[in-house]
């Protein structure tokens, strides 16, 4: 068995009134599979067992259902072998491989303002 890090995506559906705009989360879970497809099934049934009706939840005080939309990668993560053992401080777990084609994007991705950024898988 090997150990995947499969990101999932879940959004808040709003309960009342128009989808206005879509919050979400991009939680990232580790799976243990044989083969990344393995891991992509594994995922997929993790993140629709996660889905929530809860009648408390909102967002921005409106009502909302959190809704698995989907799997959005899977990547072995960076020194697989190390998860045998404990978790530990400084441990790499996984990676993301970005291109941003300005610099000006690139200062505004580091600091944490809009950017045009491409996932290169």
């Amino acid at each position: 068995m090997n150990w995947f890090a499969a990101h999932l995506i879940e959004y808040a559906k709003f309960k009342d009134g128009i989808q206005d705009y879509y919050p979400f989360y991009e939680n990232v879970v580790l799976i243990e599979a044989n083969s990344a497809e393995e891991a992509w099934d594994k995922a997929t049934q993790f993140g629709k067992e996660s889905e929530s009706n809860d009648e408390s939840v909102t967002w921005n005080d409106r009502p909302v259902n959190m809704v698995f939309a989907g799997v959005r990668k899977i990547i072995a993560p960076a020194r697989s072998e190390e998860l045998n053992s404990l978790p530990k401080h400084g441990m790499e777990l996984t990676y993301s491989l970005l291109v941003i084609d300005k610099e000006e994007d690139f200062r505004n991705y580091v600091n944490n303002e809009p950017a045009d950024v491409h996932y290169d898988e």
